[in-house]
């Protein structure tokens, strides 16, 4: 059966689940996760829920998912209002230029 990679749509779901774990620590998993939802303004993340993310995207899609390499080349403004799409379109790419290689 051929592979294809995962659709923004799954990658998403994914992604909702882990910050649902995320912020279900603290007691805010009924935030809703959107593509325009922004991960410091909105789900109101910290940074070390951050590294929290960055550990289970690497541990669902290995190195190719590589959050601090993502964020490396951002201005501060550009991560305080990073969105979920845009990290969303960062692994959709990332998968993509994986299956191609």
């Amino acid at each position: 059966m051929e592979r294809h990679p995962p659709t923004e749509q799954e990658i998403l779901g994914e992604i909702a689940g882990m910050l649902a774990t995320v912020l279900g620590e603290y007691g805010l998993d009924e935030a809703e996760v959107t593509m325009e939802a922004r991960f410091t303004e909105d789900l109101e993340l910290e940074s070390i829920d951050l590294v929290t993310l960055a550990g289970k995207l690497q541990e669902r899609w290995g190195a190719r998912i590589n959050f601090a390499e993502f964020i490396a080349g951002m201005e501060l403004e550009e991560i305080i209002g990073l969105t979920v799409g845009r990290l969303v379109g960062y692994v959709a790419d990332r998968l993509r230029t994986a299956e191609l290689s």
